[in-house]
């Protein structure tokens, strides 16, 4: 439930909504508005008695929250949640591109590749230091020099950087070095690593599971929000579907499903979602025609000697096509 306070509600007012939801035994989460407070009801394990709320001084209505996730769902938060990192503003009204390797490789590597999509018009660096791979003979990354390649790319070229996080272990280094922190496909249900998410002071770019529900999307993402962490950014990567043209199936319906849903962004990772690099451009492009707030790019200068999904990596040249063709598609709907 969301109990919606009147405009000139005191504080008292407030204070004493909040102790009578405690006193019944559930978690009260006030929630300051642009000319009003909301308070969500949470861990009621059933129906909340609107009528007595209704009836309390200062308050002006009392929603029921129809959605299992709670504070992700637009119920309960009205207003689009805008998430800055640095000079960066990802959210409504906003196109975010994150751009670079699948994996880091060497900094030689990284540094070449950074410059180029910064040029391009990039606005933040991505970079895996720690890779899951399918196999265990393959590149894994380059660790914690990865990281040190990351803060060095960070303070040379102004871009912000987002890397993955792969287990409880690793974690506090990741934090350490990253301005926004990826949790993959394989870790969306990984729910102790949600868990430790929610105490992160960074954002989190938490991407759709493979075989995930949008619905069990946003339940992860709940379990970020629910432990104190508010900024979280929805990553859409493709599901595994029967085709075999692609690699995975990009859902573009996915998009105005989340922004009707969640408050929270929403970005498009083409590049594993295609597998294919003549893919990714018309899939970029499809993505900010349906108003997705940004894109996460795979580039590489030689993709033919990656050591990580080459084939699906964007040549430099390739890259600048991109961005300027989804710069116009995006200017289009925000004249």
């Amino acid at each position: 439930m969301l109990i919606v306070m009147h405009q000139k509600a005191t504080r008292d007012q407030i204070d004493r909504v909040v102790k009578e939801i405690e006193s019944r035994g559930y978690k009260a989460l006030p929630i300051p508005g642009g000319d009003r407070v909301s308070i969500g009801v949470l861990y009621n394990k059933g129906a909340v008695d609107s009528a007595f709320f209704i009836s309390l001084p200062g308050v002006k209505e009392a929603i029921p929250i129809t959605r299992p996730y709670k504070q992700v769902s637009r119920e309960f938060h009205g207003e689009d949640t805008l998430i800055q990192v640095g000079d960066v503003t990802i959210g409504e009204g906003h196109m975010v591109i994150m751009a670079g390797p699948c994996a880091l490789e060497s900094e030689k590597q990284a540094m070449t590749i950074a410059e180029k999509v910064k040029k391009s018009g990039a606005h933040m660096f991505r970079g895996g230091a720690f890779k899951p791979r399918t196999s265990p003979y393959t590149f894994q990354g380059m660790g914690e020099e990865g990281l040190k390649i990351l803060e060095k790319i960070r303070m040379e070229l102004g871009l912000p950087v987002v890397t993955e996080v792969m287990d409880h272990d690793t974690f506090d280094l990741v934090e350490h070095y990253a301005d926004v922190i990826q949790i993959g496909t394989r870790n969306m249900q990984n729910f102790s690593l949600l868990k430790r998410a929610g105490k992160a002071g960074k954002p989190i770019l938490l991407k759709r599971g493979m075989c995930a529900t949008i619905d069990e999307w946003f339940m992860a993402a709940e379990y970020i929000i629910e432990g104190g962490n508010s900024e979280v950014i929805l990553c859409e990567r493709g599901v595994r579907t029967f085709v075999r043209h692609s690699r995975n199936t990009l859902d573009i319906s996915a998009i105005p499903y989340v922004r009707r849903e969640s408050h929270l962004p929403i970005i498009i990772d083409p590049s594993h979602a295609a597998g294919r690099r003549e893919q990714v451009i018309p899939l970029s492009r499809a993505a900010i025609a349906a108003e997705a707030h940004g894109l996460m790019v795979e580039v590489h200068h030689e993709p033919e000697n990656a050591l990580s999904d080459g084939a699906q990596s964007l040549y430099p040249e390739q890259f600048d096509l991109l961005c300027s063709q989804v710069q116009a598609i995006f200017g289009i709907f925000n004249k």
